[in-house]
């Protein structure tokens, strides 16, 4: 089978000050929302959770969301369900510190909630933490999350069984021990492949894309273990077709903190097993990064960090 991406449109550019860690939703409206965090610099006090959307295909002026304390704000992730919109993200001086807040908004209406915390007392961020959530097959929310301390690096996944009001964490994720170099793994991305079955990606500092599977719904998972394909320690995303194909954005640079171009697109036929390029995003020289991606009613949607002045926003149809 051979597997074609085609470009709809020209690439959109959003922006504020400095823009970084875009994430995307599709509403059944035909809109687009789309949120990053943004300000003079990564890691500042004035950055805050930015957003803008596109109505009638057109996309509006981008705006402050939320800004909840004079604290840097990060990674906001935005998960659309049939009729609410959510959205999550970091505050606090460092990775090591984050707390997680959320918002909500009926899908229809724009009315955001006003910004909470997740797990009151919580410190080093629950939730997801750069990717979206999926909905499982029996119903269940499971969100991909991470802690970063000063000694390690550790992905888990959060999962709720009442559309959010509660979480429950999985253990720490560890990678196997054998020829891993680095702090460790963080920044899931996930999809299911059939009941109860489970899998993710995650970036690591051993130079390789890392992937554990969940045989109980995400309860407990294997210990994370290298696939074939390479990382620079930098964000990736991957989102599942209804067709069962996965679609992957990534760098494809085995150093880490290596570059972060090219940003390419990646499809799996057997469950990603194996994967095949199939769109170059960007092959300048520069930062091409955290790529956020989407299925939608014409085949998927990508955002994308665009030298840290714009968010790249791209739609592609799917044969």
């Amino acid at each position: 089978m051979t597997i074609t991406l085609v470009p709809q449109g020209a690439p959109v550019m959003l922006g504020t000050a400095e823009c970084h860690a875009s994430t995307l939703v599709s509403v059944s409206d035909g809109t687009y929302l789309c949120a990053w965090f943004g300000g003079t610099k990564e890691g500042n006090n004035d950055t805050a959770i930015w957003y803008c959307d596109r109505q009638n295909g057109v996309w509006q002026i981008p705006k402050i969301l939320a800004k909840v304390s004079s604290e840097p704000h990060w990674n906001p992730v935005l998960f659309a369900t049939a009729n609410q919109i959510y959205l999550y993200f970091k505050v606090g001086a460092s990775p090591k510190v984050w707390r997680t807040y959320w918002m909500q908004t009926p899908e229809n209406s724009r009315q955001w909630s006003q910004p909470a915390e997740l797990s009151p007392g919580d410190i080093g961020g629950r939730g997801p933490v750069k990717n979206k959530p999926i909905l499982l097959s029996n119903g269940d929310w499971l969100a991909p999350a991470s802690i970063e301390t000063k000694k390690a690096w550790s992905c888990f996944v959060d999962r709720s069984s009442n559309q959010g009001s509660n979480w429950y964490r999985s253990d720490l994720i560890a990678p196997l021990k054998k020829n891993f170099r680095g702090k460790g793994i963080i920044q899931p991305t996930l999809w299911q492949s059939q009941a109860k079955k489970v899998h993710l990606l995650c970036r690591s500092t051993s130079n390789k894309i890392y992937r554990a599977d969940s045989e109980d719904n995400g309860q407990t998972w294997s210990p994370a273990y290298p696939t074939s394909l390479p990382n620079n320690n930098s964000g990736i995303d991957l989102v599942q077709l209804d067709n069962g194909l996965l679609i992957l954005a990534y760098n494809p640079i085995a150093k880490n903190w290596g570059d972060r171009t090219p940003l390419i697109l990646a499809a799996s036929l057997d469950n990603g097993s194996t994967w095949d390029e199939v769109l170059v995003l960007e092959d300048r020289v520069g930062e091409y990064s955290y790529p956020a991606i989407i299925a939608t009613d014409n085949g998927l949607a990508v955002t994308y960090t665009w030298q840290r002045e714009h968010i790249s926003f791209r739609e592609f149809s799917v044969s």
